[in-house]
């Protein structure tokens, strides 16, 4: 055997999707890339994210699931936890029994949440006090234009929606910032402390209510418009989730249209290519398969609607009852894969990558085996055979794909929700797009990267 052989026989050949996908490939990379750019200007909420797929769930034939109803091979359902998760599933042909294929991503991402008492005024200005929400670098959050997203409950129980900043017509809000020749004391904090925590306040007006005799005339005027359009007092934001995000829409990025660029990416373009193959199914799956987004992955999975939560366990508990089926055997013999993004090796900042191990632009979709941090410490760890059949499943799909890991040893790490599922008894292994500039309000993927995730999705039903 010559060198040759042996280096094409032994070593895994790594190209780009560029040069390996026919042109036609990369024309429906593209080409899906439209709807996926749609979806992320019209769910920049988790809210907005399960409104948002109901809706195309619905156009598809899906309907609300019945607990206690038996479904046939090719039924449609989804069921949607207190409006900021979902759950979609379209029925197989082969007993529960034998397990689900379940694709879990999560649709909340890094933002700026208001505080419940947030309206104030200083030096003539009316501003809203705000916390932040996941792991964000918040002096990038600054001088920017932002919109206001979310819902609120008034005392009677009515709720308003509010979406203020993304028409073209819109006023937008901003974190103000100082300016470089009075930031001098502000420049020598650490770069976590730039702008601090209670430094993320949102200008929302600065003209007075006409009324000389009143105090905080700022805020007032603010209070009247809110009362004018919204039929609000300051109580009612004690029962609300308003969030502040960027107010600009998801962009192509580069000459050549390769890369979207948009806020949210993380983790909503799993959420869209795994529900969006689910949706695309033509005929009943061999296997039922369940396409799952759950809210607070950001923040630990924490709480109803993230997936430490009860609500996938109750699922297959009702889906299965029917059957005399005990749920536990439908976990045990169901597979997973655990949607969500890696950090692609970023030219600028090549060094926090072992590159051999790392994700590269338009390199195809991610497989972690593992996730974690230092040690692997909060990981799930996928077993051999999971990620051999995995391999095997994209290998005979054709799926441009790459394996990864979150950074070198001990530079950084970082979990999913695939430790959470796996406790369930669940073969469960990552698979994902690679981001550039992840959790900023801007992140950056590729098409070729996001097609082939969608198709990865598509093979799962293989």
């Amino acid at each position: 055997m010559t060198a040759a052989e042996l280096k094409s026989k032994f070593f895994t050949e790594k190209k780009n999707g560029g040069l390996k996908l026919s042109v036609e490939e990369i024309a429906c990379a593209d080409a899906f890339c439209e709807g996926y750019k749609t979806f992320l200007d019209n769910a920049k909420t988790e809210f907005e994210a399960v409104e948002t797929l109901i809706a195309l769930a619905e156009e598809k034939g899906f309907v609300p699931f019945e607990p206690g109803k038996k479904y046939v091979a090719g039924d449609k359902v989804y069921l949607n936890n207190r409006g900021k998760a979902l759950i979609m599933a379209v029925i197989g042909e082969e007993c529960l029994c034998k397990g689900v294929n379940l694709m879990a991503s999560h649709i909340d991402s890094p933002r700026i949440d208001l505080k419940q008492v947030p309206l104030y005024e200083a030096s003539e200005m009316a501003l809203l006090k705000t916390h932040y929400y996941g792991g964000i670098k918040k002096y990038q959050w600054g001088a920017m234009p932002l919109a206001l997203h979310g819902v609120i409950v008034r005392a009677d129980m009515s709720t308003v929606k509010v979406s203020i900043g993304e028409d073209e017509n819109d006023p937008v809000f901003v974190i103000t910032d100082l300016l470089p020749h009075l930031a001098a004391d502000q420049m020598k904090r650490p770069a976590g402390e730039i702008l601090k925590g209670e430094e993320l306040n949102v200008v929302i007006g600065s003209r007075p209510f006409r009324d000389d005799e009143a105090s905080e005339l700022i805020k007032l005027n603010i209070a009247a418009l809110l009362m004018e359009k919204y039929d609000i007092v300051e109580a009612d934001f004690l029962s609300a989730e308003l969030e502040i995000v960027p107010a600009y829409k998801a962009k192509d990025v580069g000459l050549d249209r390769s890369l979207v660029g948009a806020y949210g990416q993380d983790d909503r373009v799993c959420a869209y290519t795994s529900a969006k193959a689910l949706l695309d199914l033509e005929a009943a799956p061999k296997k039922t398969m369940i396409a799952l987004m759950a809210d607070k992955e950001e923040i630990g999975s924490v709480g109803a609607t993230g997936m430490k939560g009860a609500f996938l366990k109750y699922f297959i508990k009702d889906l299965a009852a029917p059957y005399g089926i005990e749920y536990h055997t439908v976990f045990s013999a169901s597979k997973c894969l655990s949607a969500d993004v890696s950090a692609a090796v970023d030219p600028t900042f090549p060094e926090v990558h072992e590159k051999m191990n790392a994700p590269f632009v338009n390199y195809g979709t991610c497989i972690m085996k593992f996730t974690g941090s230092r040690g692997k410490g909060g990981s799930n760890d996928a077993t051999a055979p999971f990620m051999g059949s995995v391999r095997k499943m994209l290998d005979d799909a054709g799926v441009l794909w790459q394996t990864a890991e979150l950074g070198k040893v001990d530079q950084g790490g970082g979990g999913t929700v695939a430790a959470y599922i796996a406790e369930l008894d669940v073969d469960t292994i990552d698979i994902g797009v690679p981001v550039l500039s992840m959790h900023a309000p801007f992140e950056v993927t590729s098409k070729i990267d996001i097609y082939s995730t969608y198709k990865a999705f598509c093979a799962f039903d293989k």
